[in-house]
């Protein structure tokens, strides 16, 4: 078939009186320009622009002669030949016992919706599940909440009243540069007892809020809202993130503010003692200078995916998904003294209830002010510091995401049910180098003791 060439579905019988059908062979054998026609159901066929997407579409007519063209829907799931044949069945009995304009009704109600509503349908089908990652799973709880942040801080603030079809990508630059600039900065409150948001903006967030919208369009184009993408092309804001790592002063104070917050303050009226910091809180923050994990993986884990005695942990939801961490002795001292609890207790628990260790950000920040760290030292500096002090030692970069999970090196394979020696080796030895650095570490690599054992009230 020449491109631009209308595709013929064969003689127009199957040899038993009944009209062909419009099957998968015709689709997939259309080319760039490409136009294929039903002869079992005038009006319904398919076409291929110059992309390799094909589109099914029915032709009908409305009550005052007009013809119209209703496009069902992209190739592939749901719209196959036959369940896209069923819909213009529906469109063409609507069109011609009801005298109804399916596309005329379509395009109005693309036209109405909002990018307000767009937010609240995309977090609905997120938060149900309905919407996948690049890895075939539901975003997690924690994704959830930072889109909704953006969404409501940003997004709704300065596009939410624009009409779906109207916004351009004109729109989408004037929005990244107004969010850079602080335009949406706020103080907003945040739920919780006198509790308040300081919205700030800045090129970082415009970037970040910019790729969301990205997300936000290209759902409104599956969902048939508008045709296009207006976000594509547009150029971001380089992050602005920097990749700091701890210097070795900034280790040894971090080892101070360890040590200086697991100190038992004497308790008043004869009531009990307590650290300056919660004692969970003091473990998982020298927990993750020791391993280099991701804060939200430490504070996830629970006692049945630990094994002390192989030293390894089993992480089963991670952000690059399944993985199998080594630990090293020291890092597995931390767990000890935590003191092994419930099979399905977290091991870092919260100060008050059952739940996850919510206010982590800020022991963790009372633990660097202790130490007389930055205000610039977050856990994240301390996972990147441990991947710097691997590469330093010389381990490579297959060795170091092995070890810390890096993406790509999630042990999706069945057959992986341990750590190997080389791990472990590599894993006590970078523990053992942050240890000292930290100025806690002996000739048997013991780690000092954090304080007494956390106990969630």
């Amino acid at each position: 078939m020449a491109d631009g060439v209308e595709v013929s579905t064969g003689s127009g019988t199957n040899g038993r009186g009944t009209r062909k059908r419009l099957g998968l062979r015709e689709v997939r054998a259309l080319g760039p320009g490409g136009l294929v026609h039903d002869p079992s159901l005038p009006g319904f066929g398919a076409r291929r622009r110059t992309g390799e997407a094909v589109t099914y579409f029915v032709l009908y007519y409305t009550a005052d002669g007009r013809r119209r063209r209703f496009t069902i829907g992209r190739h592939g799931a749901p719209w196959t030949p036959d369940t896209a044949r069923e819909k213009a069945l529906e469109i063409l009995a609507e069109a011609k016992v009801k005298g109804a304009d399916p596309a005329a009704e379509k395009r109005a109600r693309r036209e109405d919706v909002t990018v307000s509503d767009l937010c609240d349908a995309y977090l609905a089908d997120v938060e149900a599940g309905r919407l996948l990652t690049r890895r075939g799973v539901a975003k997690k709880a924690s994704t959830i909440v930072t889109d909704r942040s953006r969404i409501d801080r940003h997004i709704r603030p300065l596009l939410g009243a624009m009409k779906v079809s109207a916004v351009t990508r004109a729109d989408v630059e004037r929005f990244m540069h107004a969010v850079a600039e602080g335009k949406s900065a706020r103080r907003a409150p945040t739920g919780k007892k006198r509790g308040l948001s300081h919205v700030r903006g800045g090129k970082g967030a415009a970037s970040r809020t910019v790729g969301l919208l990205g997300a936000l369009f290209t759902y409104a184009a599956q969902r048939g809202m508008r045709s296009n993408n207006p976000v594509t092309g547009t150029v971001r804001y380089a992050d602005g993130r920097r990749e700091r790592r701890l210097s070795d002063a900034e280790y040894n104070a971090l080892g101070r503010g360890l040590s200086a917050a697991a100190v038992v303050k004497p308790g008043r009226e004869g009531k009990p003692g307590r650290a300056e910091v919660w004692p969970a809180a003091i473990a998982a923050a020298h927990f993750l200078a020791l391993t280099g994990w991701r804060s939200g993986e430490a504070l996830a884990l629970r006692w049945r995916d630990v094994d002390l005695a192989r030293r390894i942990a089993r992480l089963p939801d991670t952000k690059t998904g399944a993985s199998i961490r080594p630990l090293s002795h020291a890092a597995c001292d931390v767990l000890r003294v935590m003191g092994r609890g419930e099979r399905d207790a977290l091991v870092f628990p919260a100060s008050r209830g059952a739940g996850g260790m919510t206010g982590f950000p800020g022991f963790f920040a009372r633990i660097a002010k202790l130490g007389g760290l930055p205000g610039d030292v977050t856990p994240h500096v301390l996972r990147h510091s441990f991947v710097s002090l691997a590469n330093d030692l010389g381990y490579t970069e297959a060795t170091v995401g092995m070890l810390v999970g890096h993406k790509g090196h999630g042990t999706t394979r069945g057959y992986i049910h341990g750590a190997d020696e080389v791990l472990l080796e590599a894993a006590d030895r970078i523990a053992g180098a942050t240890a000292e650095a930290m100025g806690e570490a002996t000739a048997t690599g013991s780690v000092m003791r954090l304080g007494p054992k956390a106990t969630a009230n």
